[in-house]
């Protein structure tokens, strides 16, 4: 059984905050062929405002809620593009998920994961097969889910979780974008990577390595 409190929470913030920044340019890359080329830069943005509001907490005196929260807050006050509202809504709901709790355990850790993609669906209205980052976050924690239920521990539990977000993001290349800018693009579309379903595995990934 894991334990995480507000300062593996952290641990996981920067993680995730380090992962796309490496990932930048690839993601940069990818949103070039079907939209403005500057999803990496969004996504490093808010990760770092997220890393930097962190640093500044007292972690002793704060519970997971309120560190979820203040990233919604600052990666919304760091980005306007759409990742913005999306990544935002993700960490209330991911705090909502956890609220009254100091330490989380795994059964909680999923719960957090499961709330965030939800919320990622219900604020873009997105569904599968719409060549969204939905594509990635809704199956993963499906999966997550899945696992968790069946007595896996939090680090099979994830591992599950970034299978099926890599499988996808893949999965996107074969759809026609239906939502955001890329969807002007219609069949065209075909054959590309959505890049927000690619940053989804990059970020699950980031959470596997560093809550399991």
């Amino acid at each position: 059984m894991t334990s995480i409190d507000s300062a593996g929470l952290k641990r996981m913030f920067d993680a995730i905050a380090a992962a796309i920044d490496a990932d930048k340019d690839r993601l940069c890359q990818l949103d070039g062929v079907i939209g403005d080329a500057d999803h990496g830069i969004a996504m490093a943005l808010g990760f770092g405002a997220v890393r930097d509001a962190l640093a500044s907490l007292d972690l002793s005196a704060i519970e997971p809620t309120i560190l979820l929260n203040t990233a919604a807050k600052s990666f919304l006050n760091a980005v306007g593009a759409s990742s913005g509202p999306l990544y935002a809504t993700a960490f209330m709901r991911g705090a909502a998920a956890v609220k009254g709790k100091a330490i989380l355990e795994d059964a909680d850790i999923i719960a957090m994961l499961r709330a965030m993609a939800q919320g990622i669906q219900d604020r873009g209205k997105a569904e599968l097969g719409e060549k969204t980052m939905v594509d990635a976050w809704l199956p993963a924690a499906q999966a997550a889910g899945a696992a968790q239920e069946a007595g896996k521990t939090l680090l099979e539990s994830l591992e599950t979780a970034l299978a099926a977000a890599e499988r996808g993001a893949e999965a996107t290349k074969n759809m026609i974008a239906a939502k955001g800018r890329s969807s002007r693009l219609g069949e065209r579309s075909l054959g590309h990577m959505d890049p927000g379903a690619a940053s989804a595995v990059t970020i699950v990934k980031a959470m596997r390595d560093s809550l399991a």
